[in-house]
């Protein structure tokens, strides 16, 4: 072969090989927005995944919608996932998802089953690795872990479906009135705000239909704060504190999703409290050893700033927390939303 053919042959080589290139960074990534879920909150979660759905770039991803209720499994309510390998069929060719964007609140998401099955699969995903999750998702573990890290919190005592209460014993422990809630789940299902040792065993009996352990709490009387946070490899979106102004007894279900409280934000407080709420968010996400975006809930009593609970895969609706901060700080949820994936990505080495 001449060296002008030579020549010829390595610069239509060197042109494959830039179309290639070309090619795999143009492919749209293929984004499994996964949806519903084993508890209460399925409802809330929809509603989370189609309000996500409005921000996703479409230039850079194809989505698709995952429901899982039980162990139906379906994309687009038509099509069949292999739980094998996360796959299903379209048009007779099999399609494999880049990234599963997780917008389970609760289970399996949110304890972590999820995250575990597409680790498992090498599957990147948008939420905390699995064993975080299932951390952050026991209330009381978690509260245990975190209050050897300092962050200060409520007095509480953990009950297991068939233990003999004392119900005294728990008011003079933790006096009245008291919060009675499942030591799993979210968006407020099974708590109730107990007044009197009476209403402690029918508090429990409420709760215990949610999970198998309950945790009661002492009451703590203070304005409730809320703030999210999205950490990255590179950055850290540090989001606007919330005050939560609950027209019902707490920040119940109703409350959350249906109108009945007056969510503030930013939160009408002095600047060194916001920093002081943002630097323990901050604390807590590297000490549980978080991804993504979590949101984390407080009480605050005098200077006090008192962890409630950690939402490793908080809500995303309209009428959300989070949302509302991204809003306040003047980000674009698309520009949000879009980080989370790419994070992932980058974290799972497939960016």
């Amino acid at each position: 072969m001449g060296t002008a053919e030579t020549a010829t042959t390595q610069k239509i080589h060197i042109s494959i090989i830039k179309r290639l290139n070309r090619s795999v960074l143009n492919k749209k990534k293929k984004v499994a927005l996964v949806v519903g879920g084993n508890s209460p909150e399925w409802k809330v979660s929809v509603m989370s995944g189609r309000n996500v759905a409005l921000y996703i770039n479409r230039d850079k991803y194809d989505l698709y919608e995952v429901q899982l209720r039980g162990e139906d499994w379906r994309v687009e309510e038509d099509k069949e996932i292999n739980k094998a390998d996360f796959t299903f069929l379209q048009n007779g060719e099999m399609v494999k998802f880049d990234v599963a964007l997780i917008m389970i609140h609760g289970a399996p998401g949110e304890d972590g089953v999820l995250p575990a099955y597409l680790e498992r699969l090498g599957i990147p995903h948008t939420s905390s690795r699995s064993n975080v999750s299932a951390l952050a998702f026991n209330k009381y573990v978690c509260k245990r872990h975190l209050r050897e890290a300092g962050i200060l919190m409520a007095k509480e005592v953990l009950i297991q479906k068939g233990d003999i209460v004392d119900e005294q014993d728990v008011v003079d422990r933790l006096g009245l009135p008291l919060f009675v809630k499942p030591n799993c789940g979210g968006s407020s299902f099974g708590i109730t705000k107990v007044k009197s040792a009476a209403e402690i065993k029918p508090a429990l009996n409420h709760a215990l239909k949610e999970c198998d352990t309950v945790l009661v709490e002492e009451y703590i009387a203070g304005r409730e704060l809320t703030n999210g946070i999205l950490k990255t490899s590179t950055q850290t979106i540090m989001l606007p504190v919330t005050e939560i102004v609950s027209n019902n007894e707490f920040f119940d279900y109703q409350a959350k999703y249906e109108g009945a409280s007056i969510e503030l934000t930013p939160a009408p407080i002095p600047d060194t409290l916001s920093d002081k709420v943002q630097g323990i968010t901050s604390k807590i996400f590297d000490y549980i050893g978080c991804n993504g975006f979590i949101r984390v809930d407080y009480i605050v009593r005098g200077e006090d700033v008192l962890f409630l609970e950690v939402n490793t895969i908080p809500g995303m609706t309209q009428m959300s927390l989070v949302p509302q901060q991204v809003h306040a700080a003047g980000i674009p949820m698309e520009s949000f939303i879009n980080l989370l994936i790419e994070d992932a990505l980058y974290r799972f080495g497939r960016a």
